[in-house]
């Protein structure tokens, strides 16, 4: 008696085989034969090819279709559908296609090279549509450009490059807490914060006193990262236990760290003077970070959205770059910023010589003062937990 699945297989298989041959009319043949024994997703997957080898390309999509509506998401399927949109002048209807299907494609490393092919060409196509429409919608708003404020521009234009899709959309992405209704803001508003001209005001007296502890041979710095062995590095291979991203601590999460406040009592005082965030066992953290010549710190995020830090830049010998989310910044001797430190964010150290930056946490400034009182005491009652004290 005949097995009608083990009949079909070996149909399919020989129409796989007719294909390879680039006989479609014989697959074709067979395909039909498989059929009869029930329509089957491989066997619509081999007509569709068959039919594609014969030039019909419309034909050819029409079975790709009906693929798809039985397995939605298969992977070959969505990138044989895009190529079909373009051989039928679809090519705009297949970016979106190929943006489906690279979001379920398989590791690189576990593809062969002529798919890696296939996913390198549809990523070149979906970019290359991004910036068209990115220059489109520029064109149409151009007139309008001249009666909003540049600050407003800056956010516009990195809004029109997420809407294109030539950019992700800056999200916050704290290691420990993330706290509900805060915007995720990579940059924040210099308004925010009118005792930024107090700190900068202070910036030559901070590099005299951060100049005298680097003649003393840079005394108490010590790598910032500093991973025990059993635990995965992740991205900071390169920076664990390395002097080329070092840090000499003020405050460190929540302690004052007096040794080091008494080698530079204006820094301390100024920083005292500061609204800081208070968080016993949690902040305030007020670091010197110097970064040697040529080094990069990879991307990363912070431990809390609920609070914010400020740099202030002291040694600048040259090329200094900053990136929170889709924004990059130059440093600037005595020009402070805040930012959200849970937006990822990378920097780099382009010069020749050491680079130092004053980086401390504030409170973030759309918290109530006794939201950040309840905050800090949820905190606190987590580390009990965990720690069972």
């Amino acid at each position: 008696m005949v097995d009608p699945n083990s009949e079909q297989s070996a149909l399919l298989r020989r129409a796989g085989e007719a294909l390879a041959r680039l006989d479609a009319v014989g697959a074709l043949g067979l395909i039909d034969q498989a059929d009869a024994y029930g329509v089957t997703h491989n066997g619509i997957l081999n007509r569709s090819v068959a039919m594609r080898l014969k030039g019909d390309f419309h034909g050819s999509l029409v079975q790709i279709d009906r693929a798809l509506a039985i397995q939605p998401y298969d992977f070959i399927a969505l990138l044989a559908k895009g190529a079909l949109l373009e051989k039928i002048g679809q090519a705009r209807a297949a970016v979106p296609v190929y943006r489906n299907a690279l979001k379920i494609a398989p590791p690189r490393d576990r593809c062969p090279p002529a798919l890696l092919a296939q996913i390198d060409y549809a990523s070149t196509l979906i970019h290359r549509e991004a910036e068209t429409l990115r220059d489109h919608m520029r064109a149409e708003v151009e007139a309008l450009r001249a009666s909003v404020d540049p600050a407003i521009l800056d956010r516009f234009d990195e809004g029109l490059e997420i809407y294109a899709g030539l950019k992700p959309a800056p999200k916050q992405e704290p290691l420990l807490l993330n706290y509900p209704r805060l915007p995720a803001i990579p940059f924040y508003d210099r308004a925010l914060f009118p005792w930024l001209e107090t700190l900068e005001a202070a910036t030559p007296m901070i590099q005299g006193e951060l100049e005298a502890l680097i003649a003393g041979g840079m005394e108490g710095f010590a790598p910032y990262i500093a991973y025990p062995p059993e635990v995965p590095v992740n991205q900071w291979g390169e920076l664990n236990h390395s002097d080329r991203w070092s840090s000499l601590f003020l405050y460190k999460d929540g302690e004052r760290q007096q040794a080091v406040c008494d080698r530079c009592p204006g820094t301390a005082a100024l920083l005292d003077s500061l609204p800081m965030a208070d968080q016993p066992g949690f902040a305030p953290t007020a670091v010197f970070s110097a970064l040697q010549p040529h080094t990069h710190i990879p991307p990363h995020t912070g431990s809390a959205n609920v609070r914010l830090l400020c740099h202030l830049p002291l040694i600048l010998p040259g090329p200094a770059r900053f990136r929170v989310g889709n924004t990059t910044r130059d440093w600037k001797i005595g020009q402070a910023w805040v930012f959200d430190d849970t937006i990822e964010h990378e920097a780099w150290n382009d010069a020749d010589q050491l680079r130092v930056i004053l980086i401390f946490d504030i409170w973030n400034p759309f918290l109530a003062e006794g939201e950040k009182a309840m905050i800090t005491a949820m905190m606190q009652a987590q580390r009990k937990f965990m720690t069972g004290g």
